[in-house]
């Protein structure tokens, strides 16, 4: 009898470092796709999976986290080290356990929104094809209230965009030493060339167009006042980024205009070193509006 029960414990051991693995670890596919009809294209995208994920049934509230341009969907996944920072904020209940999806923008043409000719439209298919696609595939609680965007350079443009059009979507988004957009009608067409890879070829009224929806300085100055509390913000710039003017004047509209937000500022550049500092800051915040603050 003795023995019998030895040798049950003995395996009930062996069983645990697995368990404790399973329960504190969690998982990260980088080279899934899905097949887009808008953009006539297989469009890859990498997902962070919480650590309980496997062994649960549950629902989670989901992150939208946007690379910057010459990354791809692997760029928050092997610079940014998503998975150790996201498994350490989680253990350590600083953020809670959520699905982080990163898109690649940056095949066919690079950026995260429609182009001026309407020819490619990016933004069109994340919003009716990849978050459609993203929340059936996983166990994700599709409601504004667990659903959150993040991004760094051209994905924290990216970030501020797609809440800003978007409000209705997002409880948080985090713009992360973010391109704003052009900061005058003058500065748009090089931008858009700039974001684009192509010539701009559009008459002036399209540009002046393309401006008013993607230049977050114009957003800001021109939000209705129904949508000034819609979304929560936080914004956060090296005070060695060469984008730092931007992120500052995208702060004091905010200011001016009595929306309600967070701005920081570290010492720091544009670089990795500064961003793996920013995300689990990130985490924390978005999971606040997750936990119902």
């Amino acid at each position: 009898m003795r023995k019998h029960y030895i040798t049950a414990f003995l395996a009930v051991l062996l069983l645990l470092p697995a368990t404790l693995f399973a329960q504190t670890t969690g998982r990260v596919l980088d080279n899934l796709t899905l097949k887009s009809k808008i953009l006539k294209d297989n469009r890859k995208y990498a997902i962070y999976l919480p650590p309980d994920y496997d062994i649960s049934k549950r629902s989670y509230p989901v992150l939208y986290l946007l690379h910057g341009a010459g990354d791809d969907q692997t760029g928050w996944v092997q610079f940014g080290e998503v998975l150790r920072i996201a498994d350490k904020a989680i253990l350590e209940g600083t953020a809670t356990p959520m699905v982080i999806v990163m898109p690649d923008a940056n095949t066919g043409q690079r950026g995260y929104f429609n182009d001026v000719t309407g020819e490619w439209r990016y933004e069109d298919f994340f919003f009716e094809e990849f978050m459609p696609f993203i929340e059936k595939e996983y166990r994700i609680k599709g409601e504004k209230r667990f659903r959150a965007v993040a991004g760094l350079s051209m994905g924290g443009g990216g970030s501020f965009m797609y809440a800003l059009h978007h409000p209705e979507l997002f409880s948080s988004a985090c713009p992360l030493s973010a391109a704003v957009g052009p900061l005058s009608l003058a500065d748009a067409k090089t931008f858009m060339e700039r974001i684009g890879n192509k010539p701009v070829t559009a008459t002036d009224a399209a540009i002046e167009a393309h401006y008013k929806r993607h230049s977050a300085l114009e957003l800001i100055q021109n939000m209705p006042e129904d949508q000034k509390k819609a979304v929560r913000w936080f914004i956060d710039c090296g005070d060695d980024d060469f984008l730092f003017e931007g992120n500052a004047l995208a702060h004091i509209a905010m200011r001016k205009n009595n929306i309600p937000h967070e701005f920081r500022v570290r010492d720091g550049a544009h670089n990795w070193t500064y961003w793996r500092e920013s995300l689990p800051k990130v985490l924390s915040f978005v999971s606040e509006a997750f936990h119902q603050y």
